[in-house]
């Protein structure tokens, strides 16, 4: 029989322990480096290049330690390093770049110490029978979980703007499940959750399900295809993927909606939300920032794919318009030049309406709405 302490002694473990205890004491040297260089930083009443060159340097060297770091599991320090890096912020505040690769750590951290799911409630990709699209979130998840911080906006300003969404699936998911596909960090969850909607999130990126659980929110990491195959047909009352499609490869997202369709109850509905790749200012803004978008989706696409897939009354609706002050400007001619007879004001007007029924041209290009959805019920 193997003692304990056999195990405890074996070559295998110590040098485990010896590979943690290491990475430990390299994390913990350099966020006391880090630590160092921003109160020496902050003592000074303005920073020249050169304290921003090793106020860098520190935070650079942490970064490299802290993946060797996460992978040890060690969350009662990573505990202590998050209360740490807390009280370290305020002297960042004023200094964009390093404020970014300082959320990036703060995501790390907090991906180490978030309680692992309990059995049954991780769902990983099937392999080959429903392969989960490799770009959809980069690696490390907490990397990707950062950036939506970033870009995308709080978590209530888009549980906000996704509270639009709640009164399709309220009035059809009485006694049924929705789902909400790639929910991120759960802003629509909490939204049907509040209005007395029963839905389950699933997300690919580890962290992303992590946040949504620790909101109380009943949220999954895994496959989007995998967990609709696994419905039973006829039996959920909604589908919600917002802000997804544009991560998918053309074949995944066409097997997603021909599920969907057999996975939904009669008039049960399904609502996918993404940038509108026919506003120029979102495809060349929102859209090609991301790293993890695959493919941009026309409105007219995704229309037809429901249509396609046996949906009905399927609709294009548009959300985040351009602000007015975005916009290219018409130039409306006083009265007294607009219609004066003489040669030089002719002219002259007609310019200014050449200007504007150009502008207007554009506007309707570039500057409309930055997303849409495409919503639409099972016949």
């Amino acid at each position: 029989m193997t003692t304990t302490d056999e195990v405890a002694g074996a070559p295998g473990h110590q040098a485990r322990e010896r590979e943690r205890r290491e990475a430990d004491r390299r994390y913990n040297d350099a966020l006391t480096a880090l630590d160092r260089a921003i109160v020496e930083s902050s003592a000074r009443p303005a920073l020249g290049r050169d304290d921003l060159a090793r106020l860098g340097t520190a935070l650079l060297e942490f970064l490299q330690k802290i993946t060797a770091f996460v992978e040890t599991k060690d969350r009662e320090i990573a505990a202590r390093a998050d209360d740490r890096l807390a009280a370290l912020e305020r002297p960042l505040d004023e200094i964009p770049e390093l404020r970014t690769q300082m959320t990036v750590v703060q995501r790390a951290i907090q991906s180490l110490t978030r309680p692992q799911p309990a059995p049954g409630t991780t769902h990983p990709a099937p392999g080959t029978a429903h392969p989960a699209p490799s770009t959809l979130h980069p690696a490390p998840d907490f990397t990707y979980v950062a950036f939506e911080d970033h870009f995308r906006g709080s978590a209530e300003a888009i549980g906000e703007r996704l509270r639009a969404y709640v009164p399709i699936f309220a009035d059809a998911a009485v006694d049924s499940l929705v789902i909400d596909l790639g929910c991120g960090r759960g802003e629509l969850l909490a939204a049907l959750k509040a209005a007395g909607v029963r839905a389950r999130g699933v997300d690919a990126n580890a962290d992303m399900a992590g946040i949504a659980r620790e909101r109380g929110l009943d949220a999954v990491h895994g496959d989007a295809l995998a967990i609709l195959s696994a419905c039973e047909d006829d039996s959920l009352g909604g589908i919600a993927a917002t802000q997804v499609v544009e991560h998918l490869e053309p074949s995944y997202l066409l097997r997603l909606i021909e599920t969907a369709s057999r996975k939904l109850r009669a008039g049960a509905p399904i609502v996918l939300e993404t940038i509108n790749a026919a506003c120029w200012l979102a495809f060349f803004s929102s859209y090609i920032r991301d790293l993890t978008h695959a493919r941009p989706v026309h409105p007219d696409t995704l229309q037809y794919l429901l249509r396609a897939n046996g949906f009905t009354r399927v609709e294009i609706r548009y959300s985040a318009p351009v602000p007015d002050d975005m916009k290219m400007k018409t130039i409306e001619l006083p009265q007294d030049v607009a219609f004066a007879a003489d040669g030089t004001r002719t002219a002259l007007g007609a310019i200014a309406q050449a200007v504007s029924v150009n502008a207007v041209i554009l506007n309707n290009l570039m500057f409309t709405h930055l997303d849409y959805a495409a919503i639409g019920y099972r016949g």
